[in-house]
């Protein structure tokens, strides 16, 4: 959020905004854990699919979905997870 509100202020010629939440981000960022690479990410994905003994299809995406989001425990984002999930599911 931090870096896209940089982006925002950037875009919009507050350039002090914009340099402020940067600082903020950066201090955020030592506080929270590594992020998944996309490799790592899938490869958890589909060992909670096979954990759930549930079919790769897209109705059990809010079940896969739960439970990725519990096990990657905030270094990854629900939009990358989400990603992730649907072409888990699709394979």
């Amino acid at each position: 959020k931090r870096k896209e509100a940089a982006e925002g202020f950037g875009k919009g010629g507050r350039s002090e905004m914009a340099e402020k939440e940067k600082a903020e981000e950066a201090i955020l960022a030592a506080y929270l854990p590594a992020e998944l690479g996309d490799d790592e990410l899938l490869r958890l994905v589909s060992e909670k699919v096979e954990e759930l003994g549930v079919e790769r299809s897209e109705r059990n995406f809010g079940a896969v979905m739960k439970a990725v989001m519990i096990a990657v425990k905030g270094q990854a984002t629900g939009e990358r997870v989400a990603e992730a999930v649907k072409k888990a599911l699709a394979s």
